[in-house]
């Protein structure tokens, strides 16, 4: 029995909580002042009355020309290597991409205002998607962006911290990578994620936590109401805890129908580990399945049919088995080969394979590292760079623009060390990274 009536005209949250000020105190906190990024401090609003989000009075910068010439550029939606070729970005987007005389043009028009940077015998992809990862502060953003990923999908963050470090991209240009912000994360036990929103106070005292469809439906509505792009929630409890068993139901296919319902085109990104969570989960309809262990055939083949995604952050799991703490290394141990086994099943089903590495803070494992170990798992590397870019940028809904280095897409890219398509680890030898049109790392 739910302890609080969220129908009628309690299902929103409250609308005199200001969304500026959850996302300010969010700002705060992931060390970045939301004034310097959003605007000038909040006008004084009359009692009872929520203050409006002032506008900045300027104009977000724009990035200036760079080329990019030498390299081998590969473009993961053909396989196609094009030999010494050259990259033109201006504005923050890609003017020009292919061999020299294709992009003679482009060149000439951001003659002598262009950064030139020459890697000849290195390898030019696309910036890589982590679909998957935990980003709170701006230490975290700056790991994630000098390990390749300049397009990212939040996994959740305790206080709003994705959402306020989202407009980073646009109005400070290779500080943050682009995201997809999920907010808080829809789970049971909310603990002090109920000071992130004064709207999530009626959750605090439900004796069994957030349980009943009412309130994970009130839950989700809360997040879409501070503007997140996306929601998180789980089947299953986590793995990395040793006192959790991540095979045990926490959500059932009603519940989360719920919270699909709620989040309506936004989408829900489920973590699930056992074969029942999962199914129920793909039943629902969510977007895509996180982590996804024990995933069963007849179940990869209804997300062949729903175009359901799989990310099965395969470091994440492989680096439990690293663990001092005896019960999570032999969870790791005993996972990673049934992980693998899914992956290879799943890919050769129809399913869309997806790199996330579910890092967390500044221990980032590198999204070239996830690719590298899709590979092991079976991948072809053109597939497990695709999980990574094309495929990734799918999932996230922006196809058009993230994911391949074309006329039009966003000026982000990686140069590495070693061929990409016949090695699976040459995504982890990165040595130029562009985020937004901004040189982040250079080690050429």
């Amino acid at each position: 029995m739910c302890l609080h009536d969220h129908h009628a005209n309690a299902v929103q949250p409250p609308a005199a909580v200001a969304r500026r000020n959850v996302l300010a105190g969010a700002a705060v906190l992931a060390g970045v002042s939301a004034a310097g990024v959003v605007g000038a401090p909040m006008a004084q609003a009359a009692p009872g009355e929520a203050p409006s989000a002032p506008r900045y009075p300027g104009r977000s910068p724009r990035p200036g020309a760079l080329v990019i010439t030498g390299g081998a550029l590969v473009d993961p939606r053909s396989g196609h290597v094009t030999q010494d070729a050259v990259v033109v970005l201006d504005g923050g987007v890609v003017l020009a991409a292919g061999s020299r005389d294709a992009t003679r043009a482009a060149v000439a028009k951001v003659s002598g205002r262009a950064r030139t940077i020459e890697v000849f015998g290195k390898w030019i992809v696309p910036g890589l998607v982590d679909v998957h990862v935990h980003i709170n502060a701006l230490a975290d953003a700056k790991a994630v962006l000098r390990a390749g990923a300049t397009t990212v999908r939040s996994g959740s963050s305790t206080f709003y911290q994705d959402v306020a470090l989202r407009p980073l991209a646009e109005w400070a240009p290779g500080l943050a990578p682009r995201m997809r912000a999920a907010g808080v994360f829809v789970s049971p036990e909310l603990g002090d994620t109920v000071l992130a929103d004064p709207a999530l106070a009626p959750l605090a005292a439900l004796a069994g936590g957030v349980r009943s469809t009412s309130d994970l439906a009130y839950l989700t509505r809360v997040n879409l109401s501070r503007g997140v792009d996306v929601i998180k929630t789980r089947t299953n409890p986590r793995a990395g805890l040793a006192e959790q068993d991540p095979t045990e139901l926490v959500y059932d296919q009603e519940q989360i129908s719920a919270i699909v319902s709620a989040a309506g085109r936004s989408g829900v990104l489920c973590h699930a580990y056992s074969q029942a969570g999962i199914e129920g989960a793909v039943r629902a309809g969510v977007r895509s399945i996180e982590h996804g262990v024990f995933v069963g055939e007849s179940t990869m083949d209804l997300m062949a049919r729903r175009g359901t995604y799989f990310t099965p952050t395969t470091a994440a799991i492989a680096g439990l088995s690293r663990s001092t703490n005896p019960v999570l290394a032999a969870r790791g141990r005993e996972y990673m080969p049934v992980l693998q086994a899914a992956i290879r099943e799943a890919h050769a089903r129809g399913v869309t394979v997806v790199a996330g590495t579910d890092s967390f803070g500044t221990a980032v494992d590198p999204i070239g590292t996830e690719v590298r170990l899709l590979v092991e798992a079976g991948l072809t590397p053109l597939d497990a760079l695709r999980g990574a870019t094309v495929n990734a940028a799918g999932l996230l809904g922006w196809s058009k623009k993230v994911g391949r280095l074309a006329p039009g897409y966003h000026a982000d890219l990686v140069v590495v060390d070693g061929n990409p398509l016949q090695d699976g680890g040459a995504l982890e030898r990165v040595k130029l990274v562009v985020a937004q049109g901004a040189v982040v790392r250079n080690e050429l």
